[in-house]
């Protein structure tokens, strides 16, 4: 078996959507890529506890079989609830930016 038949026999992988407020603001291919999309949405404070507790945040995901499943509009695997703490291990974990 040649490598581009073991590419098209391969399992699809996930995909998620990220949701704040309602609003899709990100989406990744894996589970920590789509939770750093939350910087996006970085409470000027920093407190997430707060952000997420905000009347209307519900931060969640919504887990895909695969990109094209998301593309092809087929419904969510599941719906994933996102705690604060899960947001800020995610965030601490991007590199920081340099200013300038």
């Amino acid at each position: 078996m040649n490598a581009e038949m073991a590419l098209d026999r391969a399992p699809a992988e996930d995909f998620y959507e990220v949701y704040w407020h309602g609003e899709a603001i990100g989406d990744g291919g894996d589970l920590q890529e789509a939770l750093a999309c939350y910087v996006l949405v970085k409470p000027d404070d920093g407190d997430w506890a707060v952000a997420c507790a905000e009347a209307g945040a519900e931060p969640h995901l919504e887990r895909h079989a695969s990109f094209e499943a998301f593309l092809d509009n087929e419904d969510a695997l599941e719906t994933i609830l996102v705690s604060a703490s899960m947001i800020d291990t995610a965030v601490a974990q991007l590199p920081a930016v340099l200013p300038g």
